[in-house]
């Protein structure tokens, strides 16, 4: 599996485990609302709200919740009306960032963003300015568990995906947007699925020395700890070595 989406799967993994589990209730909750608001109620119809249903199921988000999250989305419940966003920027040593965010105040947002990237040595930019290095991918990371990782490449291959990398016992999986839900629900019968997600993937990657790379890794967890962020993307090329400095 990539640097970057082994430090994504350990991010959220410290998400769903610490004290900050309320706070990933409420990111997983806009989700939910921008979804079922963008595409309707019925996930059955509406794969981008099937996918929040689910990645909020895996996090064993209460069934209340996400049904008044839902509500709100198609207009029958109360609450604050939320929109998704992307901000670009850079990091430390200039890596490329992705912010996604759900806000309900632009203003509030990008000011939280901006302090945190300039406190930690990074800039916010223009629209358009890093947006261009990034893909829409959809993006499922097997568990393999004891099971032929390579057998279990090919089916994914066989059944429509772009890309497959395999560390650790993972498979990590991209398709384009098209063919994500068929090449998932043919997956999901060989193996368990870690997450499926939609994501913007980077064209190329770069390294940076350990100094700059570590700053960068951190202010990803300081950018995500905002209420209003989804998820950072970034085109640092991460190895297991500095995965293992920033978790020791």
């Amino acid at each position: 599996m990539s640097g970057h989406s082994k430090w994504a799967t350990i991010r959220r993994q410290k998400a769903a485990n610490d004290a900050r589990r309320g706070q990933l209730f409420t990111k997983l909750a806009r989700a939910i609302t921008i979804a079922a608001r963008e595409g309707g109620g019925d996930p059955d119809t509406n794969f981008k709200l099937r996918l929040a249903i689910q990645k909020a199921r895996e996090n064993n988000m209460p069934l209340d919740n996400i049904e008044r999250a839902i509500q709100r989305g198609v207009g029958s419940g109360e609450g604050d009306q939320y929109e998704e966003v992307f901000y670009e920027g850079y990091g430390p040593g200039g890596v490329a960032m992705l912010i996604q965010a759900t806000t309900d105040n632009r203003r509030r947002t990008v000011s939280e963003v901006r302090s945190v990237l300039t406190r930690s040595g990074g800039s916010l930019g223009a629209t358009g300015c890093v947006a261009w290095l990034f893909d829409p991918k959809g993006l499922i990371i097997l568990d393999s568990q004891g099971r032929d990782a390579e057998e279990l490449a090919l089916r994914a291959i066989d059944a429509g995906a772009e890309d497959v990398n395999i560390d650790d016992g993972q498979v990590e999986v991209r398709t384009d947007l098209a063919t994500f839900q068929i090449v998932k629900e043919a997956l999901e019968k060989q193996a368990p699925i870690i997450s499926a997600e939609l994501s913007m993937v980077p064209k190329t990657m770069v390294s940076l020395d350990e100094k700059d790379a570590l700053r960068s890794m951190r202010l990803m967890e300081q950018l995500e700890d905002l209420d209003d962020v989804q998820a950072v993307f970034t085109n640092l090329d991460i190895s297991d070595a500095l995965i293992a400095q920033a978790t020791a």
